[in-house]
């Protein structure tokens, strides 16, 4: 049995927090998938709010602390992603952003990527089009073609419910076939300059 790596990214703020269920039911159910597949797959959380404060002085001083690090390079030699905010005011939060925006527009390029949200009610379920997908296309992500969106009526007894079931195992099957099709990806040398030696000078790291 081949195996993979599966970065699971969640933004969500509070605990217990539905972003994380939502993010933990999507890796589990493309875990499934991909045994069916013959692929055996180490699942690799990345709970954001572990990293609030980190984050933002890394995108301050241009050098992250090794528990940020550790998580970027989790996500940088992960095999898939899944990866799920919360939405704010119609778009992403702002914690989820400026995670992304540690990485340059190279790190996931070609990388599957699974999209998805939680808001209050379904009328928010857009932001998923018209921010989170844009966002990772930029990144030159390969964003499988649905994307989930979980409101809390579709929540029943913290275990997801009907239509929104659905949607995680057909989400899930899309990640894993991509995946599954790919090579495993390279591990990162350990021994690569993250920076130029005058980015380095200047105390800004591009990663």
């Amino acid at each position: 049995m081949s195996r993979r790596t599966l970065a699971v990214v969640s933004a969500g703020l509070s605990q217990p927090s539905s972003t994380r269920l939502l993010a933990d039911q999507l890796a589990a159910a493309t875990r499934d998938e991909l045994a069916r597949r013959g692929v055996e797959v180490e699942l690799r959380p990345i709970d954001l709010r572990d990293h609030a404060h980190d984050v933002v002085n890394h995108l301050l001083t241009g050098f992250p602390p090794p528990a940020l690090r550790d998580a970027l390079d989790t996500l940088a030699a992960a095999d898939g992603v899944v990866a799920v905010t919360p939405i704010f005011n119609a778009s992403y939060s702002g914690l989820f952003k400026s995670f992304f925006d540690l990485f340059d527009a190279t790190t996931l390029a070609d990388r599957p990527v699974l999209i998805a949200a939680t808001g209050g009610t379904a009328r928010h379920s857009l932001a998923l089009e018209h921010a989170v997908r844009p966002m990772f296309a930029y990144l030159r992500a390969v964003v499988v073609p649905t994307a989930v969106f979980a409101a809390t009526e579709d929540w029943s007894q913290a275990a997801a419910d009907g239509a929104l079931r659905s949607r995680i195992v057909r989400a899930a099957g899309e990640l894993a076939d991509q995946v599954a099709r790919r090579a495993p990806a390279a591990p990162p040398d350990p021994f690569a300059l993250t920076a130029g030696f005058d980015e380095l000078l200047a105390g800004r790291d591009p990663s």
